[in-house]
């Protein structure tokens, strides 16, 4: 009686080949440089605290004064401030209030002790840098400092920070919603129809989600005032914002654009938005693209609501707008070239996903 011979053993090398597929290896070798670079954007932009060019303000009641205190502040090594002239106390109040400056020295010729005006609700670590310098420079001249706070942060917000951790969960919700899209249905809408639809619900979470931000935010933790309808205006357009940006990436780049949509949004726009650290205490380059971003335009508007009477919005409010009608252009166009709507719309489902 012969015996057959069973199938041959299957090597380490063929398990490793049906195991981890060329498409897993390119995915893991992304999440890799994805995590390489979370490292070095963070580490990168707030190890380091250095006031750069920090608009600020100088009062004297005379304008020789007052152009000599500015000439001094100019000479400063590192430049760490940008020093202009203000006509008395109550304009620099004003102009810190408007966020044209970030502070103001107001000087008493008559007395030893000058006064700095400072906002912490724009940022405490800034506002303790620029009280840091100024008392250092005036001990040099035997003067004292009393600083006053002219936009103090909130008791409940702690090192002024609840702003920024708001947009983050709402720039968080935006790209998860928009990564769920993706998932459940492939990253490339089939058809302009369901591009449209997934805009419509994109746009019903950002409502949801804008208000339950505001609401957590405000009435229930009492971590950051201000108008909580305003707030929850802010916290659509964030959320719609970076979902809108999400989908129209997936579209153009398949599932891998929700890598992308991490690289701008968390890797490149949580650092530089002025949360830990304000622009004037980033590097440059992050100070630079930080107002560009979702992450920052929406600190700065969240900012403004709760602490500085919504002033200075327009421009942060124009560059949300632009990431939602962007990226809801790029997904409506990409869905439309994407197939014929009158093809049957289950027909390449499967291959959409298994391409995406």
């Amino acid at each position: 009686m012969t015996q057959t011979a069973g199938p041959a053993p299957r090597s380490f090398v063929d398990e490793l080949k049906d195991g981890i597929t060329p498409r897993a290896t390119l995915l893991v070798v992304g999440v890799l440089a994805l995590q390489l670079l979370f490292i070095a954007s963070y580490v990168g932009a707030l190890h380091h605290p250095k006031l750069r060019d920090v608009p600020f303000g100088v009062v004297a009641p005379r304008a020789a004064a007052a152009e000599q205190a500015v000439d001094r502040l100019e000479r400063l090594p590192g430049e760490p401030l940008d020093p202009r002239t203000v006509t008395d106390r109550t304009a620099a109040r004003e102009r810190i209030l408007d966020r044209e400056i970030d502070g103001a020295l107001l000087i008493d010729p008559a007395g030893t002790t000058d006064t700095l005006l400072v906002a912490s609700g724009g940022g405490r670590s800034l506002a303790t840098a620029l009280a840091t310098l100024v008392t250092a420079l005036e001990r040099s001249e035997g003067r004292a400092l009393r600083t006053v706070d002219v936009a103090p942060a909130d008791l409940g917000d702690a090192n002024g920070l609840t702003s920024f951790y708001l947009v983050v969960g709402w720039c968080v919700g935006g790209y998860l919603c928009a990564s769920a899209l993706a998932m459940s249905a492939g990253a490339r809408p089939t058809n302009i129809r369901r591009g449209i639809i997934r805009l419509g619900a994109l746009a019903l979470f950002a409502i949801v989600g804008g208000l339950g931000g505001a609401v957590i935010a405000g009435p229930v933790l009492t971590a950051l005032p201000g108008s909580v309808a305003a707030l929850w205006g802010l916290g659509a357009l964030v959320v719609f914002a970076v979902g809108a940006a999400t989908l129209a990436l997936q579209c153009v780049f398949g599932i891998a654009g929700i890598g992308v949509a991490v690289l701008l949004v968390v890797i490149a726009g949580n650092p530089s938005a002025g949360g830990a650290l304000p622009p004037p205490l980033l590097p440059p380059f992050w100070a630079a693209i930080g107002p560009a971003l979702p992450p920052g335009a929406g600190v700065w508007v969240a900012r403004s609501i709760a602490y500085f009477e919504g002033n200075d919005t327009t421009g942060p409010l124009l560059v949300l707008s632009a990431w939602a009608v962007a990226g809801a252009a790029i997904t409506v166009v990409m869905a439309a070239l994407r197939r014929n709507p009158a093809d049957p719309p289950s027909a390449d489902r499967p291959a959409d996903r298994l391409t995406d």
